[in-house]
């Protein structure tokens, strides 16, 4: 079965990565395991979460606009600094090229509550860029005992004061889905819409049929970035 990613220019395979084997997943530039799109002849893979991360989302971090999946960094560095954890990344993003808000796929669906084992208490997720009322410099995250910085998100228990730790250190568990468009329908999926006329092709959400209303200065981010991809797909063939 053969499947259509629009960040790749080859069809991608579904594969079961077995024991042992280790790939990259080229959406989030971590370790892929269980069931990957790939494509053999370029080496790309993709978690199934990330090639069927939605083109677009609603993020209450963000509510002006809409935050739109890139396959790649929009700024002359080729990396952004994701708003959530502060950490780099190189890869898929979920951005507003307006307000240079960037978020990594897997901080855009933190699941807005946690349980951790080294504390007895439900934690919260504040994407305020603030650590409820504890504002000292100072915060340590309790887990990993490093700094906890106010300008990214964490994860708080709203019972015992102060104590805040790093999502990178509460989590690795996504919600995908959280964020559905204003009409209710996520169902604009990035990747996998089977390669029509392909034999055996499983039938699977077509790219761009979702009507996603964006604003005129959207709309012109969302063409700033198309044109920048067209750039580097015409430069990778010269």
């Amino acid at each position: 079965m053969e499947y259509k990613h629009f960040s790749h220019e080859h069809n991608l395979s579904m594969y079961q990565v077995q024991p042992g084997q280790q790939f990259r997943c080229s959406g989030c530039d971590k370790f892929c395991d269980k069931t990957i799109y790939a494509c053999w002849q370029c080496n790309f893979f993709l978690h199934e979460h990330c090639g069927n991360a939605t083109r677009y989302i609603r993020h209450p971090f963000h509510a002006p606009h809409h935050l739109i999946l890139c396959p790649y960094p929009t700024y002359p560095s080729n990396c952004f600094l994701c708003n959530a954890c502060g950490t780099t990344g190189t890869r898929f993003s979920y951005c507003c090229a307006l307000c240079e808000v960037d978020l990594h796929v897997n901080c855009a669906f933190l699941p807005p509550k946690v349980s951790h084992k080294a504390h007895p208490h439900e934690l919260i997720l504040n994407l305020s860029n603030q650590t409820g009322d504890h504002n000292d410099v100072n915060q340590m995250c309790k887990i990993c005992r490093k700094s906890l910085d106010s300008k990214h998100w964490s994860y708080e228990c709203r019972i015992c004061a102060n104590y805040g730790v790093h999502t990178l250190c509460a989590t690795t568990e996504m919600k995908m889905g959280l964020y559905q468009m204003d009409d209710g329908d996520c169902s604009d999926q990035g990747a996998p819409m089977a390669q029509q006329g392909a034999p055996m092709a499983q039938q699977a959400p077509i790219d761009g049929q979702v009507q996603v209303e964006l604003t005129p200065e959207e709309a012109l981010a969302l063409l700033h970035i198309m044109g920048l991809k067209a750039n580097v797909n015409a430069a990778s063939y010269v």
